[in-house]
């Protein structure tokens, strides 16, 4: 199953994963779409919805910000009888050098609210982030069906 568009990047399915390339505004937006379309088959209602398309905006935002150009992948996930959705956000940009400091509310980098990463991290069940300095950073995210 293909999506694609031709204002944005091609977003394909592999296997059960959803892969959306992020490198403008535009592909903010349609991992935004594809994530809640996503979590609404697998179950997800109402406002957690919206917390989903949230917390993918989020990271997506940070990657064109930041490392200009990396995919968000969307997959469902079924452990010890849950239902739930995980997010990784992964870009090959300049890395996070310090992550205790990029998780506190108010710190920003680009003179922004600060918001993205711990906004993200509130938003979710689960949330993972792994960053090497000029490699690249990993956010993992899972929310869960209530």
């Amino acid at each position: 199953m293909r999506f694609v568009s031709s204002f944005v990047s091609e977003v394909a399915a592999v296997g059960d994963e959803i892969h959306v390339p992020i490198s403008s505004d535009a592909d903010i937006v349609i991992a935004r779409q594809q994530g809640r379309a996503l979590a609404e088959r697998i179950g997800f209602a109402g406002g957690n919805l919206a917390v989903v398309a949230t917390a993918i905006s989020e990271v997506a935002r940070n990657i064109v910000e930041y490392a200009k150009r990396g995919e968000i992948v969307l997959k469902p996930v079924n452990q010890g009888g849950r239902q739930g959705l995980t997010v990784m956000a992964r870009d090959q940009g300049p890395g996070i050098p310090d992550i205790a400091l990029a998780m506190q509310d108010g710190y920003s980098t680009a003179k922004g609210l600060g918001l993205g990463l711990p906004g993200a991290r509130r938003l979710m069940d689960e949330f993972e982030i792994i960053s090497k300095v000029g490699r690249g950073t990993t956010v993992t995210m899972k929310k869960w069906v209530r």
